[in-house]
């Protein structure tokens, strides 16, 4: 899964590096701001990934393994569909609020529109892509999943340079190159998922009332998780951009050291995902416990290896993200946080997993909203005379009390020998 992880960053870069040779400055400009719109969508339904994940690894540890996976892929799918065709439909609904909310000029409008006319039609597959690779994780099989990731990415790559340098398709060979590699990407996917749960009939009643409102509660209260995190990071953007320009240089930059542990971070806690879900499905409390354990010590080890990777190379990395000289002396004096960051933010991203495991939702949206309102918010107001430098204290101490609250929740459902036990 870290490898996995690695590639998506890989193929950013790819897709800005074609946009960013164009003649016109206002292709890459109005591309990212149309990959943006949809960027933001498409990560907020990263709930579909959690839920199929947790959901598909205690299908595996269940008494009936196969059935139960197949039910878990079909009702998943199934609904992973109909948001699909929704954002297909209020395409133009969401790109006006998009082009309302950054307000490009002409020039940047008409590329920014013709990007998203083409990328928007690979919304159906990113949302089935969200599920297949989420079951996938669930079933342990993340060797397809990175070698589905590698090869979706490279097809990407390649078919952008194709469309855009060899047959002249400007913004809309980029947008159409990513729209490719979706699908494709769902093709092979699915094509693994379908011969796990070979020769198992579908049942109506994986679709009625009462599978429907389950789904929909877990999958609401990821979507609120999701939303106040989304929020948070949106709320450090817009706030830094109005502390002045280099304010929101040193932030987008600073961004990147944390984008940096996520790859290490996520590859861990979606193994623990899977490993603490087949753990549920067993109904083996002592199981899940050694599994978060293991995963924790593990996270603790790369945490504490990307501190001291921070330390002795972060200024060597700020100069490698910029050539500026002023925005790297404004960058740092951040450094120290940075070697904080990811000793203080690795518990929140371990018990996410453990709680994606769990499909423990209620708790995961829950401790989002306390950390959220009652730390990040009020630690930035209290310390906001420090300028931008408030926005990174309220980050670190948000990500910090988010696994803390997770930790606690997880203390007392273990206390209670809870852990193996479904939400009501």
């Amino acid at each position: 899964m870290i490898l996995a992880n690695i590639t998506t960053p890989l193929l950013g870069l790819v897709d800005t590096a074609v946009l960013g040779h164009m003649q016109v400055p206002a292709m890459l400009a109005g591309a990212s701001v149309a990959a943006l719109i949809l960027t933001q969508i498409y990560w907020v339904c990263g709930f579909l990934r959690m839920s199929a994940t947790g959901l598909s690894a205690q299908a595996k540890g269940s008494e009936n393994p196969t059935v139960e996976s197949a039910k878990v892929l079909w009702q998943a799918m199934a609904f992973s569909c109909v948001l699909g065709i929704l954002i297909l439909l209020l395409q133009q609904p969401i790109l006006h609020v998009g082009l309302t909310l950054t307000q490009p000029n002409e020039s940047v409008a008409s590329y920014l529109n013709d990007y998203f006319a083409a990328r928007v039609w690979g919304a159906p597959a990113a949302m089935l892509n969200l599920v297949l690779i989420g079951w996938l994780v669930g079933q342990q099989k993340t060797k397809q999943v990175m070698i589905i990731q590698i090869v979706g990415n490279l097809l990407n790559a390649g078919l952008d340079v194709a469309f855009v340098y060899g047959l002249g398709f400007s913004v809309a060979g980029v947008a159409l190159a990513s729209v490719i590699a979706e699908y494709s990407m769902m093709a092979m996917a699915l094509y693994i998922a379908l011969g796990r749960v070979k020769g198992v009939r579908i049942a109506g009643d994986w679709f009625n009332r009462a599978a429907r409102r389950v789904l929909m509660k877990l999958n609401g209260d990821m979507l609120i998780r999701n939303l106040a995190l989304q929020g948070c990071l949106a709320f450090l953007t817009i706030q830094g951009a109005r502390y002045g320009e280099t304010s929101a240089a040193v932030n987008a930059i600073l961004m990147q050291f944390f984008v940096l542990i996520a790859l290490g971070l996520d590859g861990i806690a979606y193994g623990v995902e899977a490993l603490v879900g087949e753990a549920k499905g067993a109904r083996d409390n002592q199981e899940i416990k050694r599994r978060t354990y293991q995963g924790l010590f593990w996270s603790t080890l790369f945490a504490v290896g990307y501190s001291i990777g921070f330390w002795l190379f972060g200024e060597s990395i700020i100069r490698l993200l910029t050539e500026h000289g002023d925005i790297v002396e404004a960058a740092l004096p951040y450094l120290p946080l940075m070697v904080l960051l990811p000793v203080l933010a690795h518990w929140c991203f371990l018990f996410d997993g453990v709680f994606v495991g769990l499909t423990r939702a209620s708790s995961m949206r829950n401790t989002m909203l306390v950390s959220a309102l009652f730390v990040y918010f009020p630690i930035w107001f209290i310390t906001q005379n420090a300028g931008n430098k408030s926005l990174w204290y309220a980050l670190i101490a948000f990500l910090f009390a988010r696994g803390v609250t997770l930790g606690v929740s997880f203390y007392q459902l273990g206390i209670k020998n809870a852990l193996s036990v479904s939400e009501s």
